[in-house]
């Protein structure tokens, strides 16, 4: 008998033949082109006039951007378009202020060509998004999983956020400007791509108490380039291609399943609430860390605290006794009342949170035995951080452990998603294993 022939989900889901494991319907996404190939040099121009984006095209880029690819696609795309160049001096922010100015700046063009990872990449597409334009990006970088989806990490009033932004119309990435990027980029690629199973088994969880939707599907595009990075991490760096291709799917599936989740839920949950809150709360004299140094340690800490909750007896739920005012002391005038207003949309009164703890008695060994279906063991999450070099303790990302104690115990009130952080604090676990 022949073997079925293996089906490419990221060549399927194009083709809009890719079949969804829950319902068995096929698969489409927003994006017209997606290129990953071991170099894109010469064929630019022809890629991007096949997608119709219009006579003018603003590439953008920053100081470090530039040097590594967009003067090589500035030049290549004036053979078919009018470039205006649109290069920011220093490491520009995902904030709403920079958003208008690159708004301003790119006022008279037809489309927007992010030349970069992630900060450049989310203003363009959220620019775009305000401004119905279409936009592509080049990326630089194998730091983040945001190339492909269709919203954007963007800071608005000291808040960080994921707002909905422009799908890209073509994703281009060249092997070798990714294998040549900074092992700490690299590092931080592989640290964002594990948080999968935590995030994972956060959203089951939601879903099963509370009725949150999930798909399967985001994962199921996950599962063979996912195998490659645990087995062999520390192939990534040396210039090994093959790796890098691993490392390259696994980041543009992701972004895929967030775009097909209609959200971040799928690769965005406990883990990166605490990333936020070290982005929103740091003290100033903390260095600079990569979004994906921060969720590699912080997934770490989730999958312990997932393997702890699992691995025990049903707990017990009591109401918060955090209110509005407690949120404004802690977080201050203008970002704690945005965290009341997203926290009170979970199970926060005590009526709401009596029914959920007779839905967890009910249900708790039917749920953790599916939640550890899907999870991956701490151990193993800490011996590919390991094996990466990549950063696993809060000293390795510059903040004390007290610091990070907090960030753990209050990052549940930056978002209304549902995750273990919540269950463990309602549950009186969390503050026994982190204190401060």
């Amino acid at each position: 008998m022949n073997a079925p022939p293996i089906v490419d989900p990221l060549e399927a889901l194009l083709g809009g033949k890719w079949l969804d494991p829950d319902d068995g319907t096929p698969l489409r996404v927003p994006i017209r082109a997606i290129a990953i190939e071991r170099t894109l040099a010469h064929t630019e121009a022809n890629r991007v006039a096949a997608l119709g984006l219009g006579r003018r095209l603003a590439v953008v880029s920053d100081r470090n951007t530039h040097a590594a690819l967009a003067g090589r696609i500035e030049r290549a795309l004036a053979a078919c378009a009018t470039v205006k160049p649109v290069s920011f001096d220093a490491s520009p922010h995902a904030d709403v202020a920079t958003t208008e100015l690159l708004r301003e700046v790119c006022r008279g063009v037809d489309a927007l060509v992010a030349v970069g990872s992630g900060t450049i990449n989310d203003l363009c597409k959220y620019a775009a998004a305000l401004d119905r334009k279409p936009y592509i990006v080049f990326a630089t970088a194998p730091s983040m999983n945001g190339y492909t989806s269709a919203s954007a990490a963007i800071t608005v009033d000291g808040h960080k956020q994921s707002l909905p932004a422009a799908a890209p119309r073509g994703v281009f990435i060249d092997l070798e400007v990714l294998a040549g990027a900074p092992a700490r980029m690299i590092r931080a690629g592989l640290g964002d791509s594990l948080c999968r199973s935590t995030a994972q088994a956060d959203w089951l969880l939601s879903h099963r108490l509370l009725g949150t939707p999930y798909r399967s599907a985001p994962f199921a595009l996950l599962a063979a380039d996912e195998a490659m990075l645990f087995d062999a991490p520390d192939a990534l760096f040396g210039g090994n291609i093959e790796a890098m291709l691993a490392l390259a799917r696994t980041l543009v599936l992701s972004g895929l399943g967030m775009t097909l989740a209609g959200g971040s839920y799928p690769a965005s949950q406990g883990e990166h609430l605490i990333s936020h809150y070290l982005d929103m709360f740091s003290p100033p004299e903390r260095g600079v860390y990569l979004h994906g140094e921060q969720v590699g340690v912080a997934t770490l800490t989730m999958a312990r605290l997932q393997q702890a909750m699992l691995g025990a007896a049903a707990p017990r739920l009591r109401p918060t006794s955090v209110d509005r005012q407690e949120l404004v002391r802690r977080f201050g005038d203008e970002i704690g009342p945005s965290c009341w207003d997203a926290f009170i949309k979970k199970p926060v009164g005590a009526a709401a949170v009596a029914a959920l703890d007779e839905r967890v008695a009910a249900s708790w060994d039917a749920i953790r035995s599916e939640l550890a279906a899907v999870t991956v063991p701490a151990a193993r999450i800490a011996r590919v951080l390991e094996r990466a070099g990549c950063p696993a303790t809060p000293a390795a990302i510059g903040v004390t452990p007290e610091f990070y104690a907090r960030a753990v115990r209050n990052a549940r009130f930056l978002r209304d998603r549902y995750t273990f952080l919540d269950l463990a604090d309602d549950s009186g676990r969390l503050a026994a294993l982190f204190q401060q």
